[in-house]
């Protein structure tokens, strides 16, 4: 189920959030984001498996690599957000 985003859970989904605030803060594309910071702070573990069998990140032991689907999903999100508020 390569690159699939339809019926994504919010522990995927979050990752995906956290990706589109750092969008909206650098301005720039994202294309990876910390798994973990060594400060106590993580991606959810099963919100990272569950993207990663779906092909659209790729993990490591710190960051999450996100694949092109997973980039595009991020700049919808950031999108609707705007659009949300009238931008």
């Amino acid at each position: 189920m390569a690159d699939d985003l339809n019926g994504l859970t919010d522990k995927a989904l979050s990752i995906f959030a956290f990706a589109a605030y750092h969008r909206l803060v650098s301005g720039e594309k994202v294309t990876s984001v910390i798994r973990r910071d060594g400060a106590g702070h993580e991606a959810d573990p099963e919100g990272v498996k569950e993207l990663e069998e779906r092909g659209l990140v790729t993990a490591g032991e710190t960051d999450i690599d996100l694949g092109d689907t997973a980039q595009a999903a991020v700049e919808t999100m950031v999108t609707a957000l705007r659009r949300e508020v009238g931008r």
